[in-house]
């Protein structure tokens, strides 16, 4: 393996600082005329805050995975324009162009998606220090990994406008000790071989030190970590009593997946580090999945087209099945046959035949936590952590505190676990980005009275929450679950169950209480999922020319439950579809295509006059039937998200399954009353 050394202990760039402000002339100015902001001008003007890796890199963009990438940083990047307008002033090539090497954004900079395309696409433009006021986990990490520098200190824009030296310590003070190497190697790979060659110090569990105290009281996500610390993997010693908060190391993961978005991405990286003939460690834990770009053709624009994008895009499928086949790597591709789509989304699958209470999953996107619906920890990584986790078979971490969310009281029949989570999102802990790299405990009698499915919509959105990961407790519904859904003997599954809930006297940071009771059917407004009210809250009527139904968050059994009764209800009363409604409904999986077909489903949809459609992540990253064609196109939609372009152009409504169903009856933004 490649020999390294550390970075100079001193940073010193020459080049330009681009401030992303919420002024649209202002960036132009910056990226055309040459003008170099000053900071207290930034700051006049307002910093961008909220900026999202789809604004970073729209899905479209991520088609690319090598250097043609630093063509495109914030190309989705909206801004205010002349009468307060939202306008994407950022070209194709300018930010390269402009000699940047720093670049400042407010705060919650890099949430969303876990696309490692985004700072890497940065790097390749040139940016190699990103300053922000708060920064999202994984898009750091990703930061971290790649080499590229970060820091929350905005005046280090001034010194770097300056020239000034600045010592590297002032961006790895407050790391922990791995994180601190990792910048100081210049990236997780060299971290890695660095490791490999004896060059680094690991830091020791403190469980195992001289003053070891007596087993400390755990959460679920600090007892999952203690169990899969790799603490020698010469000797493949792996396990602690207690973690506790704060501690970093390395994490043997039981399950690791990726996408056709990042697997050719992290393909090349680790053919390029390890050499062609290099063979990823236990292939039977690693799963491909062709989920995100099954339907592209469907969605994308002609000119698209005809500049050649689809066949940038086919290309990664191509690789990605190249690479799965030369590995051995169990491959969820697209279905044979005539049916076209995928056999699964990533999450769907995951859930469906693999997570287990206890495990610890990694995966490549942000909504890996969807698989803690089983009180397993699953988080989302970058790139170069999953092409990592090929070599080592592990993921560093830093173990993070928990907060909880309790929900109790009786919900209304028309409230669901989506409309439980756009509630907790405008929440002020979670809105204020407070809970950024935190796991999110969902409890309470409300959660524990959920199915799986429905707390898998939860545990999905752990991401739109900023969090690390989101987590339920293992009871007696996982293993209603275990038995009915994998086929489990009853004592297996409660084997797996026992022990996987958190001490009663663990320690959270807070703890938010939401009465189920007091919960109405809920919207979120176009831009983030935090814009929540209640829908009968909305000023006046907004009517909608899509429903989308469907993604990982809203693609599973259960939901396909709810859009059901929804449209059996319309029929029964002569209703159906709304004739100026375009209304799409996509499954994650076969299996669950499966049982909806079984019950009656399919011809219900059609019926109504819904078109069914294959699994696949499709309209969720603009990539599939269902996206918005035009600025004043109004969509609802029950998928995870909706930063701006992530559906398309138009203004995407979040809502739970049953008002997506209802909206599409009602053609406007409508809860069901039951």
């Amino acid at each position: 393996m490649l020999r390294v050394e550390k970075r100079p202990p001193l940073v010193q760039l020459q080049g330009r600082v681009l401030y992303l402000v919420d002024d649209a002339g202002l960036l132009r100015r910056q990226l055309r005329d040459g003008l170099d902001l000053t900071s207290s001008a930034a700051a006049e003007a307002g910093l961008r805050d909220q900026i999202s890796t789809d604004e970073i890199t729209p899905a479209y963009i991520c088609f690319f995975y090598d250097e043609t990438l630093g063509d495109f940083p914030y190309l989705g990047l909206q801004a205010a324009g002349k009468g307060g307008a939202e306008e994407a002033p950022v070209e194709r090539g300018s930010v390269k162009a402009g000699g940047f090497v720093c670049s400042v954004a407010g705060k919650r900079r890099g949430k969303g998606s876990s696309r490692e395309q985004s700072p890497y696409a940065e790097m390749m433009a040139g940016i190699r220090v990103v300053v922000a006021e708060s920064i999202e986990r994984i898009y750091e990490e990703n930061c971290q990994n790649l080499g590229v520098l970060t820091t929350t200190d905005l005046g280090v824009a001034d010194r770097i406008r300056a020239g000034e030296a600045i010592p590297l310590a002032e961006f790895t003070a407050g790391k922990d000790d791995i994180t601190r190497q990792i910048v100081e190697y210049g990236g997780l790979f060299e971290f890695n071989a660095a490791r490999l060659q004896g060059k680094v110090t690991m830091p020791a569990p403190k469980a195992l030190g001289a003053a070891s105290q007596t087993r400390r009281p755990m959460t679920l996500g600090e007892k999952i970590f203690a169990r899969k610390w790799v603490v020698d993997a010469a000797r493949d010693a792996v396990g602690v009593d207690w973690a506790e908060p704060g501690e970093s190391g390395f994490f043997r993961a039981d399950l690791r997946f990726s996408h056709e978005y990042v697997t050719p991405m992290a393909a090349i990286f680790f053919e390029e580090k390890l050499g062609p003939r290099a063979k990823v460690q236990d292939p039977g834990s690693i799963l491909f999945f062709r989920d995100h770009l099954t339907f592209l053709h469907k969605a994308m624009s002609q000119e698209r087209i005809e500049a050649g994008l689809l066949d940038v895009a086919n290309q990664l499928e191509a690789k990605q099945r190249e690479f799965a086949e030369k590995q051995g790597v169990r491959l969820y591709g697209e279905q044979m046959g005539h049916a076209m789509g995928s056999e699964a989304i990533c999450h769907s699958k995951v859930l469906e035949e693999y997570a287990e209470p206890g495990m610890l999953v990694i995966g490549t996107d942000s909504h890996t936590p969807h698989a803690g619906a089983v009180g397993a920890l699953a988080f989302g990584v970058g790139t170069t952590a999953i092409f990592n986790s090929w070599i080592t078979k592990d993921v560093r971490a830093r173990v993070p505190p928990s907060f909880k969310v309790v929900v109790s009281g009786t919900p209304p029949r028309n409230v669901t676990a989506k409309d439980y989570m756009l509630e907790i999102l405008r929440h002020p802990y979670v809105r204020d980005g407070h809970a950024i790299g935190q796991i999110v405990e969902y409890a309470g009698p409300a959660v524990e009275a959920l199915s799986v499915d429905e707390r898998a919509t939860m545990t999905n959105m752990a991401a739109e929450v900023g969090a690390f990961t989101g987590i339920v407790a293992a009871d007696e519904r996982t293993v209603e679950f275990l038995v009915q859904e994998r086929g489990m003997y009853p004592d297996a599954a409660r084997a797996l169950v026992e022990g996987m809930q958190s001490d009663p006297d663990a320690e959270y940071v807070t703890v938010i209480e939401i009465d189920a009771a007091r919960v109405r059917p809920m919207v979120a407004l176009p831009g983030d999922p935090g814009n929540g009210l209640r829908i009968d809250e909305l000023d006046g009527a907004v009517p909608v020319e899509i429903a989308y139904a469907g993604s990982c968050t809203a693609g599973k059994k259960e939901d396909m439950d709810m859009y059901a009764r929804v449209f059996r209800e319309a029929r029964a009363g002569g209703r159906g579809v709304h004739p100026g409604v375009k209304c799409y409904i996509q499954c994650g999986s076969v299996e669950v295509r499966e049982y909806a077909r079984e019950r009656g489903y399919l011809d219900l949809f059609r019926d109504v006059g819904a078109e069914f459609v294959e699994p696949g992540c499709g309209a969720c990253i603009a990539a599939g039937p269902g996206i918005t064609e035009r600025p004043d196109q109004v969509s609802v939609s029950s998928q995870n998200r909706n930063f701006p372009g992530r559906s398309g152009p138009g203004q995407l409504y979040l809502v739970s399954p049953y008002s997506v169903a209802a909206s599409a009856v009602a053609g406007r933004v409508a809860g069901w009353k039951d």
